[in-house]
């Protein structure tokens, strides 16, 4: 076998030449007018629907995903827990002080608002830089 004698198994698919009338006529299977119909068409691509659609001006504000923790402050902790107690998010949601945001924990933030005289120990919330010297003053910790 030479290299002339090789053939393909498979057919060459003719290319359709469009416009040039003939067998398929004027529209020549691109239908009657519009934008696909058009030489060079290019269709506008779907993000940049969306892009004209978020407003430009008139207030429109990004709204962040991030969510902002709940606030307590020292002060109102003092009323519902008793001396030497673990303050955490489970014991928050235990005596009802916070709930659950859409089924889940919150994020939890203790300001240093009021007094405290009770020793607590603060676990896994995050604290404000006042209410650590408060807690620490009144003997308390946080882990």
């Amino acid at each position: 076998m030479q290299l002339h004698q090789i053939r393909s198994t498979n057919k060459q698919k003719t290319k359709k030449r469009v416009g040039r009338g003939g067998k398929r006529g004027t529209f020549s299977g691109r239908g009657v007018k519009g934008q696909k119909s058009r030489a060079g068409a290019k269709i506008r691509p779907e993000w940049r629907d969306l892009v004209k659609q978020t407003p430009k001006m008139r207030g429109y504000k990004f709204r962040s995903t991030q969510t902002k923790p709940l606030i307590i402050n020292l002060g109102f902790l003092g009323k519902f827990f008793k001396e030497g107690e673990i303050v955490s998010i489970k014991s928050l949601l235990e005596r009802k002080l916070i709930s659950r945001i859409k089924g889940r924990m919150p994020e939890v933030k203790i300001l240093g608002d009021g007094e405290i005289k009770k020793k607590l120990s603060f676990k896994g919330l995050q604290i404000s830089q006042s209410a650590k010297e408060k807690v620490e003053k009144a003997g308390g910790n946080i882990i």
